[in-house]
């Protein structure tokens, strides 16, 4: 779940607390549905430091695909452990 509170962006993303990310200058965040937040601005280097910065409060795990991923990528799933005898 996804907040704009002012020029910080509050993620509640599983921990106890939810994450503040301050949004940098030059850089517009909108949050379309509680899900999914659009990042918009004129500098490419600082979106894509601020987009990798809310990536990294919770990457996508490889076993059950949950986390914040980008639109249109594609998480390589691993197989889960097997019950053997």
């Amino acid at each position: 779940k996804a907040e704009v509170k002012g020029r910080d962006l509050s993620l509640a993303v599983g921990f106890p607390k939810p994450k503040t990310i301050p949004i940098p200058s030059g850089v517009e965040v909108a949050v379309d549905k509680q899900t999914v937040i659009t990042i918009t601005g004129i500098n490419k280097e600082a979106l894509g430091q601020f987009a990798a910065a809310v990536r990294r409060v919770r990457p996508p795990e490889p076993y059950k695909g949950k986390g914040i991923k980008f639109v249109g990528e594609q998480i390589l799933r691993k197989v889960g452990k097997t019950t053997g005898k």
